[in-house]
């Protein structure tokens, strides 16, 4: 049996699909919502990471854990939240695999744990993990929860972590930050750009690293699934494209968002909306630009697919979801 926890997230929805796909029996660890997870012949566990009860019960005869499940914050001032979930949680899926006595653990981490600079230097499975609390505190309740993993390994349990970068992907149900965004930029909603970009990457390319290193990692190993990096700009000409929707004219510069940055939060927050460009958010758009995932090619086979293709298979599963105002120009993007 194969558990998979935060199976109702973005990555945990294309995870058991992919498994399923394998023919490998799923128990899919969901705290609330099953949206992502309708129609799929899967056992479904009900239970919360927070409580070390329930995840015994989850993982009862399991021989496999993915751990997904996380709590995503671009805010600076969560950490409380964060550590309860991302900290606290990750100790007890540790526990539960210990007691249960789990085969392997695959722990889903973030590239966010590493430092990294503009300067070039290319961030790898090397890189020194965030320490400063000048980082959001994301970045760090990941590396927590990491160090939680590594405690486990050294009381015997067989685990690895996967670091992806910004995923990106079909089967974004709720959706993600970026799947907002990229509604926003299609349904021509964005106002305005800022200059930087991430590392994105596919999460279909991400599911399949992370499955190829249950396979054959061995214990403690750790793999960056990065894919392309790319400004907003950029992603958001190749949306202009697929949609015909047209981009944002206004592109700030980096120090200009920062500045509004606080006034813009306060301003979606008063809407209820969710903020798009925050502190951290534009901390991350600011770093990470050379990330290798030389490591995880040469010893997993891994290859992200163009981010072209990544872009147009996410809008048009968008669309198929009843979430795009108009349709995708799609004979016109295959042609150009």
């Amino acid at each position: 049996m194969i558990v998979v926890t935060g199976a109702a997230g973005h990555a945990g929805a294309n995870l058991v699909r992919a498994l399923v796909a394998r023919g490998r029996p799923v128990r899919a660890l969901v705290h609330l919502d099953r949206q992502a997870l309708k129609e799929l012949d899967i056992e479904v566990a009900i239970g919360d990471i927070c409580d070390l009860g329930s995840l015994l019960k989850a993982f009862a005869n399991a021989e496999v854990v993915y751990h997904l499940a996380a709590r995503i914050s671009i805010s600076k001032n969560s950490w409380s939240r964060l550590e309860a979930v991302n900290v606290t949680g990750t100790g007890n899926v540790v526990e539960a695999c210990l007691r249960c006595g789990v085969r392997r653990l695959v722990h889903f981490s973030s590239i966010h744990t590493m430092t990294g600079d503009t300067t070039g230097t290319p961030v790898d499975e090397s890189t020194p993990l965030v320490e400063s609390r000048s980082y959001p505190p994301y970045d760090r309740s990941k590396v927590v929860a990491e160090r939680e993993v590594r405690q486990g390994i050294a009381k015997g349990l067989d685990a690895i972590i996967i670091s992806p970068t910004a995923i990106v992907g079909p089967h974004d149900y709720r959706p993600s930050h970026f799947g907002e965004a990229l509604l926003k930029m299609a349904n021509g909603r964005l106002p305005a750009l800022v200059s930087g970009g991430f590392d994105w990457v596919d999460v279909r390319d991400v599911v399949e690293g992370a499955m190829r290193a249950e396979e054959i990692a061995p214990t403690g190993a750790k793999y960056i699934l990065s894919g392309h990096w790319l400004s907003l700009r950029e992603v958001a000409k190749m949306t202009e494209k697929i949609t015909g929707v047209k981009a944002p004219g206004s592109i700030y510069p980096m120090w200009l968002a920062r500045v509004g940055a606080p006034f813009i939060t306060a301003f979606d927050r008063l809407a209820r909306r969710r903020p798009l460009y925050t502190s951290a958010s534009l901390q991350a758009l600011r770093g990470h630009r050379q990330i290798s995932h030389q490591k995880a090619t040469k010893e997993l086979d891994y290859h992200p697919r163009p981010f072209r293709e990544t872009l147009i298979d996410t809008l048009k599963w968008f669309e198929a979801a009843g979430k795009l105002e108009h349709p995708l120009k799609l004979e016109k993007t295959e042609k150009s």
